[in-house]
């Protein structure tokens, strides 16, 4: 099937539901089982219904779709993109060991290597991201985990997860990748990733309304995954999982408009004079398409853009007034938003980042693009009158 009619039909086991066309919400904590024997065959595994916390008709659902999106074996559902991440790391790092971490991460990553993973005797390394096979150097005989972010967290490079991924594999180290933005247009196991992580609180809940994570690994992995997220207790909402299902359901026809959309707009950004550059592996003017256009299969709504240098007071009166740009974290809902990226939003230790002008993220949602653009040009205005 092609991802459109797979996305359909996927997490959907409508005959134990009554022929329901979506799975219901299974809002379980207890689980009652027929006799002793049926109680303990239920204890030893993941596979059956066992207690709420380790999953429901609804979760199993949701992870099914999930692993069919990623091209993985199997997902585990958590509580927000967060939680995956760390329980991830959790999982597979221990006192003594060392991790390679991209120096463009998402800065909760950043803050839990520096301030938790720390405590517990685990060191972290930047690494750039335009590393490839150069990599190298970097691994010691401790070396367990390289942990990539493609495209980078709001600076937009892209990685070379193929060459990472091989140089790993042969130092013994397992690859595990933040695939938020790639979502459903990068498939990480084909790329030599062996985890994948998504924050579904973005593109596949798709709404605003929800936070939900997932992992997504091997066969190989997984069973030590489950078993470890479960003993660390994290345990998404039904509702939510609920939603995130919903999403999955709309989630390559809402990605195609966002890409179209934020197309356009990033195009008629680079050609602003008030733009330094436009931060968007699609747009072929980014040193990072030749990676983003032989690995991907196409992008989303999420871009940055540095500006030409400008006022605190005339940037605060560009975004304070736009229309339909929203200040608001987060990404992936139908609606457009920005933030500014500088100052203590981007920090990096690998190698410098220190634009001269502003830069801002924004996302492009489900609106007109030139109602948008029409928001940005009149931003401009206020800029140049400030």
């Amino acid at each position: 099937m092609k991802p459109d009619t797979h996305l359909i039909h996927t997490g959907r086991p409508a005959p134990r539901d009554h022929e329901c066309v979506n799975v219901p919400v299974y809002r379980a904590s207890t689980i009652l089982h027929a006799d002793l024997a049926a109680l303990e065959a239920a204890s030893k595994g993941f596979e059956t219904l066992r207690y709420g916390r380790f999953g429901t008709p609804t979760t199993f659902a949701f992870e099914e779709a999930v692993a069919t999106i990623e091209g993985g074996w199997r997902s585990i559902a958590m509580s927000s993109g967060l939680a995956a991440i760390t329980g991830t790391l959790l999982a597979l790092l221990k006192t003594g060991d060392h991790l390679l971490m991209v120096d463009t991460v998402y800065g909760p990553t950043r803050k839990f290597c520096d301030e938790i993973l720390a405590k517990f005797g685990i060191e972290t390394t930047y690494y750039s991201p335009a590393l490839s096979r150069d990599i190298e150097p970097f691994f010691r005989p401790n070396t367990r985990l390289v942990y990539a972010e493609s495209p980078g967290s709001m600076t937009f490079e892209v990685q070379d997860i193929p060459a990472i991924a091989s140089v790993a594999h042969a130092h013994g180290a397992l690859v595990v990748l933040d695939n938020t933005w790639g979502v459903l247009n990068f498939q990480p196991f084909r790329h030599g990733v062996d985890v994948s992580l998504q924050a579904c609180t973005k593109y596949i809940v798709g709404h605003a309304d929800a936070m939900l994570g997932a992992i997504t690994t091997t066969e190989q992995h997984w069973r030590g995954l489950k078993d470890a997220i479960c003993t660390q207790g994290n345990s998404p909402g039904s509702e939510e999982l609920f939603l995130g299902l919903r999403g999955v359901r709309t989630l390559a026809v809402r990605l195609r408009q966002h890409t179209a959309s934020a197309l356009r707009v990033a195009e008629w950004l680079s050609s602003r004079p008030e733009v330094d550059r436009v931060l968007y592996p699609a747009l072929p003017s980014d040193p990072g398409h030749g990676l983003w256009k032989r690995d991907f299969t196409g992008a989303c709504g999420l871009f940055g853009v540095i500006l030409k240098p400008a006022s605190r007071p005339g940037l605060e009166v560009m975004l304070n007034h736009y229309d339909h740009f929203k200040l608001g974290f987060s990404w992936g809902g139908f609606e457009s938003l920005v933030v500014p990226t500088m100052g203590h939003a981007i920090v990096r230790t690998a190698e410098s980042w220190a634009p001269k002008g502003p830069s801002l993220r924004y996302h492009v949602g489900l609106e007109d693009p030139e109602d948008l653009i029409s928001d940005l040009e009149a931003g401009f205005q206020r800029l140049a009158s400030s």
